[in-house]
């Protein structure tokens, strides 16, 4: 056989590989993926757009949306700082204990949701260690927005952290060590010198976590208490409809999460888009 038909033939097969594993996993995407979320959007509209209006203003769901958006609004933020310092410690520092810090920034991930809001419920329950204090003193922790708000932080606390760990690993710290010698204290070090240099990856983890807090369901269930109007956020709103028989109302609230997750996504690409070239210039081996 001459080289060339060889080599033509072997050009053949390896286009026909590719075109199986595209065809692959979009088919994958299709069904596991796009198919659920339209039929979200489907089942949420089945009875009309007024069903679907009248679904989202009942005033449980207006309240389930405004606890959401307040417990992400206070989550987000909490661990950013967090992410931003262990990250800086984690990657600028040698210390006794690193590895466990580690550890303890990835046990989220490996702890159901479940059990860490019964944690928050051992803790800060009414028979917990600090709840006869916190009874005492008029605190209220567990079915209450404070547990909401511990519970969603626990879970969302790896996002911005492992996002900017590996960055600031690769890029090292030649320029903050620069900037350092030129007289910058530790203020202008940061927001002049690390900040430009992990702001998309910083930004990335903020979506990613954001995302998370809002669609949290199983440690946020535990520590609710299914308090209607008052503890339930739109992914506990989604199941007590649905238990209720409910389901335009339960797709209507699920489709407004579903929303907001495509919106997270629409915003991480537009912003990617716009400030490509800065992205490639402050990628790891970019210039």
């Amino acid at each position: 056989m001459s080289a060339p038909r060889h080599n033509h033939r072997n050009s053949i097969g390896r286009r026909l590989g590719h075109v199986l594993i595209i065809v692959s996993a979009s088919l994958f995407l299709g069904v596991f993926l796009l198919l659920p979320l339209a039929s979200v959007f489907v089942e949420a509209f089945r009875q009309g757009v007024h069903a679907y209006l009248v679904s989202l203003h009942q005033p449980e769901a207006l309240a389930a949306i405004r606890l959401t958006l307040l417990v992400a609004a206070i989550a987000v933020p909490l661990n950013l700082v967090f992410g931003v310092a262990a990250a800086w410690a984690m990657t600028r520092f040698e210390f006794r204990g690193k590895a466990v810090l580690g550890a303890l920034i990835d046990l989220p991930f490996s702890v159901s949701p479940v059990i860490s809001g019964l944690i928050y419920v051992l803790l800060f329950g009414a028979q917990g260690w600090f709840g006869p204090w916190l009874t005492a003193h008029g605190i209220r922790v567990i079915f209450a927005v404070p547990g909401l708000v511990l519970a969603t932080v626990f879970i969302t606390l790896p996002f911005v952290a492992r996002e900017l760990i590996p960055l600031m690993q690769a890029q090292g710290s030649e320029e903050e060590e620069a900037a350092r010698v030129l007289g910058a204290n530790g203020w202008q070090l940061f927001f002049r010198v690390t900040l430009p240099n992990i702001r998309w990856a910083l930004l990335y983890g903020v979506l990613l976590c954001n995302a998370r807090a809002m669609g949290e369901f199983g440690a946020v269930s535990v520590v609710s208490g299914h308090i209607r109007g008052l503890t339930t956020t739109l992914p506990l709103e989604v199941e007590m409809r649905y238990n209720e028989y409910d389901y335009v109302g339960a797709f209507a609230v699920a489709s407004l999460l579903a929303m907001l997750a495509l919106l997270t996504l629409a915003l991480k690409a537009l912003l990617e888009w716009r400030y490509r070239g800065e992205l490639a210039a402050h990628a790891p081996g970019g210039h």
